[in-house]
This record gives structure tokens, C-alpha cells and sequence, in this order.
């Protein structure tokens, strides 16, 4: 293994070839304010107009409905297509990035090696990038489709066997790659300028090749503007969804129990907002490795007890084949469904009394609230994924949740499927009726101890919730701070319980076309900076992987810090790219 004093010299190397000549120092100008260390731009301008937002959206009543229905209209409209565009861009640039010659270049440089272990690594991630949603969508999304025949992407006659195999395969487009490669790219970004290029871990950031120096003035504070903006509505827009779950399965559980069920709304669940926010704080107070890395483990712990049960109680042979026969549906008909646009639907007989709009409401949403969500999800990711290499960060990223997510939208969609089919069930009738977050409690009713299982899904969404805003909170503060990594506890519990009161707000002044309205207009700007951030990212890596070409282990590195086979594989000189298979000698090229 590597000594202290050989990671040592590997750091200095790192900063003396690597590092962006800047005598800009992290936090440079932040101000001291009731215990916070904040940024004096960013910081003030979020709260100045997050507290305009509140309270326009308090003020207007049942107005602010209207308007946050016109805006979700007028975004879907004019820049759908963008969104679409946009998210195929992101696919292929990251699995392109990748594949490339910069894919053995490590996040953190030279020496660098893992935080966590694969498990905790893929146990925070995925808990931080959508736990709450598949908990909300994995049935009420198929039983839509399914009632829709595929929507408009597809012609088939609903609540067949043919719309089933549809329905799921929707769902798993939209919960699968894409999703998760628009978080790969904000992650890639963020991990590399901030640990191999020596910048401050914010989004201003990874536009040093475009901007130099001024990212650290007027444009820099625009774009970590727009990144907390869209960070705290997408937050929100999760947050309310998770609020209204609770309290469904709340209300049903109580009822169950104790014969009084608690009631459904919007003050009950401001009183579950308010309640988990405190919660939050405590997680928050914990820190990274007490208290989020440990929730994160338990939800996942969790999630496959509850996957677990579905597939032994319900008909496994059913689930499992209509899991492999809705991949192949996904697979085969990718490059369809990532392309789709609803052009030309009036003229399409095969589209004779589908609803027209129905993209607006799923993947422009979806693509929408991924993109809104890609601030603190990356940067989350780019906090722990240290030491990785580009391709092994980027293969997980987009492997591992995605096929966890495939088998739980499978397992859970295939059984509400077989539960409508076979067993008569009315958990199409209830998510019509009663709402989306009615579904998953539901289906749970229709089969062996629902209330133990009831009980299991709450706590799960519970610290998902938690999960979700402490991490969440955690990239604010950082954002606030000027991208100072040991930000004071009090201003990161701050920024959870502002987070809270946006979703409270949001389920106050529209409800849940507040919440999408949030998530797809805050996205809108920040799918424009991921597009620049592929082109400063390749201007990064290229650099970065010339230096590394003219680097000789032997020679820079200080006596008696030589690599050798004793050295820990991290920091050997396989850590240099050298695509021609010769490192030219360090004397020639320096």
C-alpha cells in the first residue's frame, strides 16, 4: 500500500501540473452571518427571491393555480421538443465521454481511491436520485399507461396484454437511462473541475474553460443562482409528492389499526412537510457519514424487503417473465420512445382517440423534473464517487439504478397488472378517483398482511423524504458558501427547512400542478448549462489527459515516491492515460 508521504507527493503532483493556475481562493470573500459562512451574492439573491416566490404564490390564493397551469402549458408548448433533444444529447455525450480515451482518467487524480464501498457508493445515489418517485409511480405510472394503450406513443387497444408490456416498457424509459444520464453528466462535471482541476465544488465551476477567472464574478453567480433555483423546486416538487404518499398510507394504516382514519389533504400534509423537515435537521446534524449514508443504506435495506414480499406472495413467474418480456419492449423500442414527439397526431389513424398532450404530462414532465433535479443529485454524486475512474463512475451511475429500478417498476407494475387482469382489481378506479399516491396502498390491500407492508412502504418513503432533503440541504449550503465543502451545520439545516416551506408553499397555491410546474420551468435554463457543460468538460478532459501523458512517475515524483508493484493499484502509473502504449519521457515533452 501507498505510504502518507507517497499519496503526498502524488497530491502535490497533482496541483503543481493539474491544478487551474487561479489565485482564487475557496470562499474568498464570504461573510460571517448568525453563524453561517455564506457567499455575499448567492446567498442573499436566493433568499430575497425565494422570499418573493413565497410570498406572490401565499398572496395570490387560488390565483396562483391558474397561473402555474398557464406557465406548465406555455413551457410544454414551446420548448418540449428542446427538453427531448436536450436529454439524447446528455445520453450520448456521457456513454461517448466514457468510452473515449478519458475514460481511465480518476476522479480526485492521481493516487486518488474510494470513500465507500460499491454498496454504500450505489446505496446513497440512488436514495439521493429518485427513491422517492419510484415509491410514488412504480403502479399508479403503469396502471395510466395501461389504461391509456401506451398513450399517444403507441397504438395499442388499452388494458390489453399488449398495452400491459407497453405500460411497463414506458415506465422503464422513464425511470431508466436517461434519467440517470443527465445526473451522470452534471456529476462528471462537477467531480472533475472540482477534484482534478482544483476549482471550488459549485456549478460555476465547470465553466472555467468558457468563462476563466470571471466564473468567480457576475457570470459565475448566475449560473449557481439558476442551479439553487432549480435544485430547491425540483426538491420541492419530490418532496410534495412524498407528503401526499404518507399521507394516504397514513390515513389507510390508521384506519386499519385504530378504526379512525387520518384525514386526506393539504393541512394534514403541511403538518407531515413540518414534521419530517424536522427530521431532516437531525439527519442534516448528523452529517454525510452518521446520519445520510446510514439512512441511505437502511432504504435500501427496505426497498428489498418490500420487493422481496411482492415477488414471493404474488405470482412470481408472472412478474419475473413480464419483467424480461417489458425489457426486451424497452430495448427494442429505444430510439423510438426517446425520439418521440406528438407531431402529426391528428393525421395518424392509428391514433384515433388518444389523448392528444399526454407527452406533456409524462416524459416533458419527467425529462423536466430529472433535469431540475441533476443539480444536487450530480453534485451529491460528485462527493462521493472520489476515486473513481471516469468509466467505472459512469457505468455505475447509469447501471446500477437503472436495473434496480427496472426490477422494482417491474415487480411492483407487473403485479398491479396481473392484479387488474386477474384478480378484478380497482387500482385503475382508485388512482382515477382517489389519486396517484392511493396506488401503491392499493395493490399492497389486495394481498397478504397489507397493513404490516403499509406500514413498510410509509417508513420507506419516509426516509427517502429525509434522505432526499438532507442531501438536498447539504448542496444548497455548499452553493450558498462559495463551494466550501465544511459549511456550518446551521446554515445547512437552514436550507432543509426552506426547502420544506417552497413544497409546502407549491402544495398550498396549486398542488400537484404546482409541483410540475415547479420542476419543468426551473429545468428549462438549467438543460441549457448541461448542454455548454459538454463541450467544457471535453475541453477539461482533453487537457488534462495531454498533461497526463507528459507525466513519468519515476522522475517527477520525489525520492523514495516512485511507484512499484508493492503500491497500492490506485496510484501506480496506470493512473496516466498513454493510448500509444510508450509514456514519452517526462524531460522531452516538459
Amino acid at each position: 500500500m501507498a505510504t502518507d508521504d507517497q499519496d503526498d507527493a502524488w497530491s502535490r503532483l497533482q496541483r503543481d501540473r493539474l491544478h487551474v493556475d487561479t489565485d482564487r481562493e475557496l470562499g474568498a470573500g464570504n461573510r460571517a452571518v448568525f453563524g453561517m459562512d455564506v457567499h455575499p451574492v448567492v446567498f442573499p439573491v436566493s433568499v430575497a427571491m425565494i422570499g418573493v416566490f413565497l410570498a406572490v404564490t401565499i398572496s395570490l390564493g387560488e390565483t396562483a393555480a391558474v397561473a402555474y397551469e398557464a406557465l406548465f402549458e406555455f413551457v410544454n408548448a414551446n420548448f418540449g421538443w428542446f427538453y427531448i433533444a436536450s436529454v439524447n444529447v446528455f445520453v450520448v455525450a456521457l456513454i461517448a465521454l466514457a468510452g473515449s480515451k478519458y475514460g481511465d482518467i480518476r476522479i480526485g487524480g492521481l493516487g486518488a481511491s474510494p470513500e465507500y464501498t460499491t454498496f454504500e457508493w450505489m446505496a446513497m445515489l440512488f436514495s439521493a436520485g429518485m427513491g422517492i418517485g419510484l415509491m410514488f409511480w412504480s403502479v399508479a405510472e403503469p396502471m395510466y399507461h395501461l389504461g391509456s394503450g401506451g398513450g399517444t406513443m403507441f397504438p395499442f387497444e388499452p388494458n390489453t396484454g399488449r398495452a400491459a408490456t407497453a405500460a411497463l416498457g414506458i415506465t422503464f424509459f422513464h425511470w431508466g437511462l436517461h434519467p440517470w444520464a443527465i445526473y451522470g453528466l452534471v456529476a462528471l462535471g462537477l467531480s472533475f473541475f472540482a477534484f482534478n482541476r482544483g476549482l471550488p465544488l459549485t456549478f460555476r465551476s465547470m465553466f472555467y474553460p468558457l468563462f476563466g477567472d470571471r466564473v468567480f464574478d457576475w457570470p459565475g453567480h448566475l449560473i449557481d443562482l439558476v442551479t439553487v433555483f432549480a435544485t430547491i423546486f425540483g426538491l420541492a416538487t419530490s418532496l410534495g409528492l412524498g407528503a401526499a404518499q404518507i399521507n394516504a398510507g397514513v390515513s389507510i394504516v390508521s384506519g386499519r389499526l385504530v378504526g379512525s382514519s387520518v384525514p386526506v389533504g393539504t393541512g394534514t400534509q403541511l403538518v407531515i412537510i413540518a414534521a419530517i423537515t424536522a427530521i431532516t435537521g437531525l439527519s442534516v446534524w448528523a452529517g454525510i457519514d452518521r446520519g445520510l449514508k446510514r439512512l441511505s443504506t437502511l432504504n435500501v435495506y427496505l426497498m428489498l424487503v418490500l420487493m422481496g414480499f411482492v415477488l414471493l406472495v404474488g405470482p412470481t413467474r408472472y412478474v419475473l417473465e413480464g419483467i424480461l418480456r417489458s425489457l426486451g419492449f424497452y430495448l427494442q423500442n429505444l430510439p423510438h420512445m426517446s425520439l418521440f414527439a406528438e407531431s402529426f397526431l391528428g393525421a395518424l389513424p392509428e391514433a384515433a382517440g388518444k389523448t392528444a398532450n399526454w407527452q406533456d404530462t409524462w416524459t416533458i414532465f419527467y425529462w423536466g423534473w430529472w433535469i431540475a433535479w441533476s443539480p444536487f443529485v450530480g453534485l451529491f454524486i460528485a462527493r462521493i464517487s472520489r476515486g473513481r475512474t471516469i468509466r467505472q463512475m459512469v457505468l455505475g451511475v447509469l447501471l446500477l439504478p437503472t436495473a434496480f429500478s427496472v426490477v422494482w417498476l417491474g415487480s411492483f407494475g407487473g403485479l398491479a397488472v396481473f392484479t387488474q387482469f386477474e384478480l378484478g382489481g380497482g387500482i385503475q378506479a382508485t388512482v382515477v378517483e382517489q389519486g396517484k399516491a392511493y396506488a401503491m396502498f392499493e395493490l399492497l390491500s389486495a394481498f397478504p398482511l397489507s397493513t404490516v407492508t403499509s406500514v413498510v412502504a410509509v417508513a420507506v418513503v419516509v426516509t427517502f423524504f429525509v434522505t432526499s432533503a438532507d442531501s438536498g440541504s447539504q448542496v444548497i449550503a455548499l452553493l450558498s458558501s462559495g463551494g466550501k465543502l465544511d459549511v456550518p451545520q446551521v446554515q445547512r439545516m437552514l436550507w432543509a427547512v426552506v426547502v420544506g416551506v417552497v413544497a409546502a408553499a407549491l402544495l398550498v397555491g396549486g398542488g400537484l400542478g404546482a409541483l410540475q410546474t415547479a420542476a419543468i420551468t426551473t429545468g428549462l435554463p438549467f438543460a441549457v448549462l448541461i448542454l455548454l457543460l459538454i463541450y467544457t468538460v471535453y475541453r477539461g478532459l482533453e487537457t488534462e489527459y495531454e498533461t497526463l501523458r507528459t507525466i513519468d512517475p519515476e522522475s517527477d515524483l520525489p525520492d523514495g515516491s516512485s511507484t512499484d508493484a508493492d503500491h497500492d493499484p490506485t496510484i501506480t502509473a496506470n493512473d496516466i492515460p498513454d493510448p500509444a502504449g510508450e509514456r514519452p519521457p517526462s524531460s522531452s515533452e516538459d
